[in-house]
């Protein structure tokens, strides 16, 4: 019958997306009162405003940047939330970190809470990767345009920090000097970072 089918389609898709939005589900033929059904059934669980997902889904590490993903899809995950994508800290931040472009508006969002910056120009738009995790495609800025920022926030995540992920960057040879110095360039950063390039050298 096609409501089953509808039925497996929904479930199908959030088995493989993990998460969905209710207009990708009406983009596939699923009718609103087929998602209704399977939430009254609890088979189907709100996972804040505009999300839903199979209910009991195993949740993994980076479920909340693939929150973030759904819900800002033209935001780019960035400082913390990067370094701890690319292994590059043990600190778990509690929000997602995420870049949007200045001027843009900021985003309206319950879960999952976000820490937003304004980057604009090129400081927005170098050194973005899109990595598909979970069937959803994350916008992560790559480790050396991550090490510049942490030096562009440094007063804001910490001297500390933005050293140990350069130093990390460099010894997991996730990034050549020569990369980071190229985005430290794009950030106006190269003055600050420049030091500590040649105390590593």
């Amino acid at each position: 019958m096609p409501k089953a089918s509808e039925t497996e389609r929904a479930v199908r898709l959030m088995q493989t997306a993990g998460v969905v939005r209710a207009g990708e589900l009406a983009s596939r033929g699923i009718h609103p009162m087929t998602l209704s059904r399977l939430l009254e059934q609890g088979v189907v669980e709100r996972d804040g405003r505009g999300l839903y997902r199979l209910a009991g889904a195993e949740v993994s590490e980076n479920y909340s940047l693939i929150q973030a993903a759904k819900r800002v899809p033209k935001g780019v995950i960035c400082l913390l939330s990067a370094l701890r994508f690319h292994n590059l800290t043990t600190q778990k931040p509690f929000e997602v970190w995420m870049a949007i472009e200045r001027g843009a508006r900021r985003p309206a969002v319950d879960a999952p809470p976000l820490r937003v910056h304004y980057f604009s120009g090129e400081a927005f738009t170098a050194g973005v990767e899109e990595r598909e995790v979970e069937g959803v495609t994350l916008r992560v800025y790559n480790p050396a345009k991550t090490v510049a920022d942490c030096f562009k926030f440094r007063y804001k995540i910490g001297v500390d920090l933005a050293l140990e992920a350069l130093r990390d960057t460099l010894k997991e040879r996730k990034a050549t000097v020569d990369e980071i110095w190229h985005y430290a360039e794009i950030c106006r950063m190269s003055r600050v970072i420049y030091p500590y390039l040649e105390a590593l050298d």
